[in-house]
């Protein structure tokens, strides 16, 4: 971790105070230097207390999305987030994360910016990024997969932001294929996953994740208040969007791992107890063709399989999904 990383770390689990000499005793810096980047934090509006009996004790931490703080309170993981990178604004995350992997940076780098010029979901959708409302980022991935297995990584993503908002906010979130993440029926998150693949193997995964924390109602465009919602508006409450940020990389990492280990039957089982589409009448949109039916399980691979209207088993691995009332 960085120095600022490992003191905010060092701050957080001595919430009683921790003293200057120990802070550079454990970073092998001089206390001179600590006191540095002490004050550098206050600047950025992190409110840490001095004093001669107790140190430095950390009592308030800004609304922002600050590397060095989300590396602090992540700790280590296998994969993801152990690099983290925030812009105040860029066009998408997504394109960040894509120039990295062609500069071969190695997985698990996450990606976040405050607001976005032209976030994008799927099917060339715009993402509406409000500044500081939300959570917009995106993780490189580098899966020793089969391209027709990527498909599992956007179960996982689910099922991993799902548990992810329940841990932080105790709401319920549902799953509806592929890849949003409802409450109450209306969208409150959306994964937009971009492969880069030869013909049997995986180069990289860009994994783009989209969270409407704090929005109010009419911050929505009015086209979307029916079928939105934020986390905010949901539990009546400012939501940390830090706090949620650390549970959703170490959620992630925990699935993505499980991925990698080739157990994804328990995932995909966590995925079917959650989903809304499952068992349920849809019409799916691919290009210009319809296909009606009953949705029955996923497949090894992660992809729908859909029981038509003419009996016939389909495998569906894209497309818009439509649930008939």
């Amino acid at each position: 971790m960085t120095t600022d990383a490992t003191i905010l770390a060092a701050l957080r689990a001595n919430p009683a105070g921790v003293s200057g000499a120990d802070l550079a005793e454990q970073m092998g810096i001089s206390r001179a230097a600590v006191w540095s980047r002490i004050e550098e934090l206050r600047r950025l509006n992190y409110e840490i207390e001095a004093g001669p009996h107790f140190g430095y004790r950390l009592l308030f931490s800004p609304d922002v999305l600050h590397a060095d703080d989300l590396l602090a309170r992540l700790g280590t993981t296998r994969a993801i987030g152990r690099d983290i990178r925030v812009f105040e604004e860029t066009t998408s995350t997504n394109d960040v994360i894509e120039r990295l992997a062609r500069d071969g940076v190695r997985e698990g780098v996450a990606v976040y910016a405050e607001s976005q010029t032209k976030g994008r979901g799927r099917l060339g959708r715009k993402w509406i990024s409000p500044s500081h409302k939300g959570l917009w980022f995106s993780v490189l991935l580098r899966p020793r997969l089969r391209p027709q297995m990527a498909t599992q990584l956007t179960v996982a993503s689910a099922t991993a932001l799902r548990r992810a908002i329940k841990l932080q906010t105790g709401l319920s979130p549902e799953i509806k294929w592929p890849n949003d993440i409802l409450i109450g029926g209306k969208k409150v998150s959306g994964i937009l996953t971009e492969m880069s693949a030869e013909l049997d193997q995986v180069r990289y995964i860009i994994l783009g994740i989209g969270v409407d924390v704090n929005l109010a109602a009419h911050e929505f465009p009015a086209d979307l208040r029916k079928i939105a919602t934020s986390l905010r508006i949901e539990t009546g409450r400012p939501v940390s969007r830090a706090e949620l940020a650390v549970h959703i990389l170490r959620e992630l990492d925990r699935d993505y791992a499980k991925i990698c280990a080739g157990e994804f039957t328990s995932v995909a089982d966590e995925w079917e107890a959650h989903c809304t589409t499952i068992g349920r009448e849809v019409t799916v949109h691919l290009g210009g063709r319809q296909i009606r039916g009953c949705v029955e399980s996923l497949d090894d691979d992660g992809a729908l399989l859909l029981r038509s209207e003419h009996g016939h088993l389909e495998r569906i691995i894209g497309g818009d999904v439509t649930l008939e009332k």
